[in-house]
């Protein structure tokens, strides 16, 4: 699939956040098919984008993937200041914001989403989940001042400045057109999921090979 050609301005955003409670360990560095999913999602995020940031408040365990790391600016504040943060630091004007537990993150809808940028300060999918502000693509001139404003009244929720902003929602029904979409939205959080992405990535493999 063709990229926008606002495609040469856009940044990556990996997203490292919460303690892995429900994992039991830090789950953006488990392997998936032999590959840690935070590295999973950067080769993903990688034939696009012309930097990668990691936004992370430890940088410690991730010092060997070579990547930026961008602490939070305040503490505390969840993920929206991970975005703010992230964007303060970014060099693209846009920036795709990804957390690091998404095994199957698909570089064809990353790329759907650039194309559907021109016009939008926020691309995003909307599913029967509801909306996914850790899998979508902001614009760095709107979103940081309407991010600030939210942050300046105790907002955390993600899509808590959406109404300052031109926001393109994904249905489901036009995701449905767009193969792995759905599956490129899966994250993970507990080790059943981890166990049902392994499952999910041999499933693919078996296919492929009696393709």
């Amino acid at each position: 699939m063709n990229t926008a050609p606002e495609s040469g301005s856009v940044s990556g955003l990996i997203l490292v956040g919460g303690g892995s409670l429900r994992m039991g360990a830090n789950k953006a560095l488990l392997p998936v098919g032999g590959v840690p999913l935070i590295e999973r999602v950067r080769r993903a995020l990688a034939p696009l984008c012309r930097e990668i940031l990691l936004i992370a408040n430890d940088a410690g365990p991730y010092t060997s993937l070579g990547l930026p790391i961008v602490p939070d600016l305040e503490l505390g504040r969840g993920p929206l200041m991970g975005l703010y943060s992230g964007l303060r630091a970014a060099r693209g004007e846009l920036a795709l914001l990804l957390a690091c537990d998404m095994p199957f993150v698909d570089p064809d809808l990353l790329a759907h989403m650039i194309h559907l940028a021109p016009g939008y300060d926020v691309v995003i999918p909307d599913t029967a989940d509801g909306l996914h502000p850790l899998h979508a693509l902001y614009r760095r001139a709107a979103c940081l001042p309407a991010i600030a404003a939210a942050l300046a009244k105790g907002e955390r929720r993600m899509i808590s400045f959406f109404d300052a902003v031109r926001v393109r929602q994904l249905p489901a029904a036009e995701l449905a057109d767009l193969p792995g979409a759905e599956r490129a939205l899966m994250n993970v959080n507990t080790p059943e999921e981890l166990a049902a992405a392994r499952h999910i990535l041999r499933r693919l493999y078996f296919d492929e090979e009696e393709a």
